[in-house]
C-alpha cells in the first residue's frame, strides 16, 4: 500500500513537471509603436548642405531608424539612438535640395514574434511634416 502511494506521488510530481507547473516560458514581446513629438530643427532651406535632425518621441528602440520622405520618396537616414525618446538622423544635401515638405517617421524594427520564432513585427510612427523652404 505504501509503495503503490509512493508511485503514484511521484507520478503526479512528474506528470505536473511534464505539463509546464515547472516552468514558464514567455513569448517574445513585439516592439512598442514609436511616437514623434517634434524635429530639431523643424525646417530648412532648400540647397542647404547636410546637417544632424534631432528627433524627440516616446518608445524608440535601439535599432530604431528615421525615414525621411519627399516626393513619395522614402530615404532611410543614417540614424544613432541617443535613448528611448531621442534618435539623431542625419540628413543628407541631397535631401533638401528642393523645396518641399517631408513626412519623416521613426522605425522600430521587428522582434522575433513568440517561442517558436514566428514573424517579426515592425512599428512605424505616424509621420510628422518637415519643412523644406
Amino acid at each position: 500500500m505504501k509503495i503503490t502511494k509512493l508511485v503514484l506521488v511521484i507520478g503526479l510530481a512528474a506528470l505536473g513537471m511534464a505539463c509546464g507547473y515547472s516552468h514558464k516560458t514567455t513569448p517574445t514581446m513585439a516592439g512598442s509603436m514609436p511616437t514623434i513629438v517634434s524635429l530639431n530643427p523643424a525646417t530648412a532651406t532648400h540647397g542647404d548642405p547636410g546637417f544632424t535632425m534631432t528627433v524627440t518621441g516616446t518608445n524608440f528602440n535601439q535599432n530604431a531608424f528615421v525615414t525621411f520622405t519627399i516626393n513619395n520618396t522614402p530615404t532611410n537616414m543614417m540614424t544613432s539612438w541617443t535613448d528611448s525618446a531621442h534618435v539623431k538622423a542625419q540628413i543628407t544635401m541631397s535631401a533638401v535640395a528642393n523645396a518641399g515638405t517631408a513626412q519623416v517617421t521613426v522605425t522600430n524594427p521587428g522582434q522575433s514574434g513568440g517561442i517558436y520564432g514566428g514573424g517579426t513585427t515592425t512599428v512605424v510612427s505616424a509621420p510628422m511634416n518637415f519643412t523644406i523652404n
